[in-house]
């Protein structure tokens, strides 16, 4: 469990250096390698899901406003230019930061200890192998209170819902 509250720790708080210590610390605890992350996935947590929202708004914003200003008056052609170039680069700014963290709303986080790994989504289905506790795993689909996983190793199976906590709760 604080394998999973770390994560969600550290999506409210990308560049907090002791969620990162801790969550480290818990992994390596678990004699668990902290999952490797790429320079996109670095440079995507530099703000917050909520800053790259309002940076977002505000773009649009730019962009509207812009737009207005060119229909109401042919003055300030430069400004309404740099203005509209501006909030469209904020905009995209925000998509490619959405984009970032898109695998991030499909992760989870093993909660029970030796998770069985199954061929089908059955109780009774064969065992392909087993999880340990506080793995973190891509959550591919569900059905029926299964889940499909995929491991870090690229590994695939079907675990019970009640074994895998995601990073971004769902109702």
């Amino acid at each position: 469990m604080a394998v999973l509250n770390y994560e969600r720790a550290s999506l409210l708080s990308p560049n907090d250096p002791d969620i990162d210590a801790n969550l480290n610390y818990v992994r390596a605890a678990s004699h668990l390698p902290a999952p490797p992350r790429s320079a996109f996935d670095r440079i995507a947590r530099i703000w917050s899901p909520f800053a790259s929202s309002w940076i977002g708004v505000i773009g649009l914003m730019m962009v509207g406003v812009s737009a207005l200003v060119a229909q109401l008056s042919s003055r300030y052609r430069g400004m309404r230019r740099t203005a509209a170039l501006l909030g469209v680069s904020m905009i995209c700014l925000t998509v490619c930061n959405g984009i970032a963290l898109w695998p991030i709303l499909h992760e989870g986080v093993v909660i029970t200890g030796a998770t069985p790994v199954r061929v089908s989504p059955v109780p009774m289905g064969d065992s392909l192998f087993v999880l340990p506790e506080a793995e973190t795993v891509k959550i591919a689909a569900e059905h029926e209170g299964f889940l499909l996983v995929e491991t870090a190793a690229g590994r695939t199976g079907w675990v019970s819902r009640a074994n895998v906590a995601s990073v971004v709760p769902r109702k």
